[in-house]
């Protein structure tokens, strides 16, 4: 299997993840089970709009990887959305390893941030952006 079918099929699975991630929040919520504490971040019913908007932005971009884009890329607009893409992931790993050197605190409506998530975040968004730079400099030939 090559490299951009593997992305695809990793993309299609990890949107199913996410899809189920809006379903079970959803459901804590009608449930009241929350708040919930699960691995140091206390999740509340006030942060259901945010948690949507950013999942079904995670999900809009997977599904475009998964379905969508055909890699590697021909023409200059999916080029240039790559490009995009990649700085924006580049900006965000580098947010995460200052505050990992520097041991900043980042806290959202009075919810303290774990460093931990940083390391996930610097290597996660690290990667997307090494891919979507990768992508936007082959070529179709």
């Amino acid at each position: 299997m090559n490299h951009n079918r593997a992305l695809r099929e990793i993309a299609k699975v990890a949107t199913g993840l996410v899809l189920g991630d809006i379903i079970s929040v959803f459901w804590f919520s009608a449930a009241g089970m929350l708040p919930l504490t699960l691995l140091g971040v206390t999740w509340t019913s006030q942060m259901l709009p945010e948690i949507v908007v950013f999942d079904g932005a995670l999900i809009l971009l997977l599904v475009h990887y998964g379905w969508n884009m055909r890699l590697p890329v021909s023409s200059p607009s999916e080029r240039t959305l790559l490009m995009i893409a990649g700085g924006i992931f580049l900006l965000v790993s580098l947010a995460h390893l200052v505050r990992l050197l520097f041991n900043i605190s980042v806290a959202f409506g009075g919810l303290e941030l774990p460093l931990w998530i940083s390391w996930a975040g610097f290597l996660f968004a690290g990667y997307l952006a090494y891919s979507s730079f990768s992508f936007a400099r082959r070529l179709r030939r």
